[in-house]
């Protein structure tokens, strides 16, 4: 069967806690290839005899009955569990919450107190679910199914040379449908207790973005005490090997989403040494010592105090990535780096097993609407994404991405602690 392609004129979305996509404007495209009649194919290559490319862009009405089947063939049994939901976690003592959406994995907010006890939701975001569709900026998504960048998006596996999808010269987050673009299915929801939590679940297919290789990943965000988040990603590769390197794209400003620039806050960074790059942000291939470069935060440090120094030649801020002191294979959580507001008083330490970690200054922010009317601009969060070294794939010297079916499944571990 050929490729088959129509435009839905007309079309809602209930959601959970009766959210709506595309009310009032053209605010949602649904892409779905069919692999087989019983599971998603997500936005890889179609599948060789099944193949049903569906977009549908639409204004508020009652759903098409070709809309359904579209559903129903793409999803199959699963088809109730696909839709997109919002997903609240809470402490016991109700002073410490999340929200998620099986969106892109997205942590949707984080709201913590201060010193004074006073609570703020401090990741950036929208109001909407739309708004997560429709929105550039990857706010609090799991980027994947390689975070960061790959150099010509292509690159060599066991003599093969791959060729991705890409938008430009690079591929960047795993393409322009990447992990953060796709309807997650929720395998478990435990909203509240002593350590809430929700686990989503993804089937990566064979040629998506032009990766190699069906994969199971698996999210899992959870609360513990006190006031610590914990972020697990696991996935396993079933039949091919291929790269894998997952990050969660949070936007943190301590003082609030909407209170500002974070020029005056304090970060330290557990590194000595960063990957630096070309003027297309490409890693070099060198792994270089931070002493005597802006790139040096081991001791606590005024984040505007540097991050004009490191602008220029195409920056404009920090957008690099830093090399784990004390990382090791074994997979160990170590402190990556800490962030203190002290209009607040909150503060944030964060751990993980990974060997890297890309600290972005939000450079390129600009009069993005965000949460509660807010608008966010330029150095208005900052980006702690934990990962495997950007364009691994394409330098031996970088701790390797690949997993294999029959070699150790990719984990990457993250613990958020709060403080005020």
């Amino acid at each position: 069967m050929g490729m088959l392609s129509f435009d839905i004129l007309s079309l809602k979305i209930n959601l959970r806690e009766e959210m709506v996509i595309g009310e009032g404007h053209l605010a949602i495209c649904i892409y779905i290839h069919i692999c087989s009649f019983s599971h998603l194919a997500g936005y890889g290559a179609p599948h060789p005899h099944y193949s049903v490319h569906c977009r549908a862009m639409a204004r508020v009405a009652p759903f098409p009955i070709a809309l359904l089947l579209c559903l129903a063939l793409a999803f199959g049994a699963d088809a109730a569990r696909k839709t997109v939901g919002v997903y609240e976690l809470k402490n016991k003592e109700g002073d410490f919450s999340i929200k998620v959406t099986n969106w892109g994995a997205t942590l949707m907010s984080v709201l913590v107190p201060d010193a004074k006890g006073n609570l703020a939701d401090v990741v950036l975001g929208y109001d909407t679910l739309a708004e997560y569709v429709d929105g550039s900026s990857a706010f609090g998504t799991v980027v994947g199914r390689v975070a960061n960048r790959i150099a010509n998006g292509s690159f060599v596996l066991d003599g093969k040379t791959i060729h991705l999808n890409k938008d430009g010269t690079t591929v960047l987050h795993g393409g322009h449908r990447g992990f953060n673009r796709v309807i997650w299915t929720v395998k478990e929801y435990v909203p509240c207790g002593d350590s809430p939590f929700i686990t989503l679940y993804y089937r990566s297919f064979d040629g998506e973005q032009g990766f190699p290789g069906d994969l199971d990943v698996y999210v899992t965000y959870q609360l513990s005490s006190p006031y610590h988040l914990i972020a697990r990603m696991n996935a396993t590769a079933l039949n091919k090997a291929t790269p894998v390197n997952l990050a969660n794209h949070a936007y943190w400003n301590l003082g609030g989403h909407g209170s500002g620039d974070v020029l005056g806050q304090v970060i330290q960074v557990f590194a000595s040494r960063y990957t630096p790059v070309d003027r297309s942000m490409i890693p070099t291939g060198e792994v270089a010592p931070v002493s005597g470069t802006p790139y040096d935060l081991r001791a606590p440090t005024r984040l505007g105090s540097r991050v004009r120094l490191v602008s220029g030649a195409g920056m404009a801020g920090f957008d690099i990535n830093y090399a784990m002191d004390g990382w090791d294979v074994d997979g160990g959580l170590r402190k990556v780096a800490a962030v203190r507001d002290p209009a607040s008083g909150r503060a944030l330490e964060l751990w993980a097993n990974q060997p890297g970690v890309q600290l972005y200054t939000s450079n390129w922010l600009s009069g993005v609407k965000g949460k509660g009317g807010a608008v966010y601009g330029q150095y208005g969060a900052v980006c702690l994404e934990t990962q495997g070294f950007p364009d691994a794939v394409n330098h031996p010297n970088f701790p390797s991405v690949i997993v294999r079916p029959t070699g150790v499944a990719y984990r990457h571990d993250m613990l958020f602690k709060f403080s005020s």
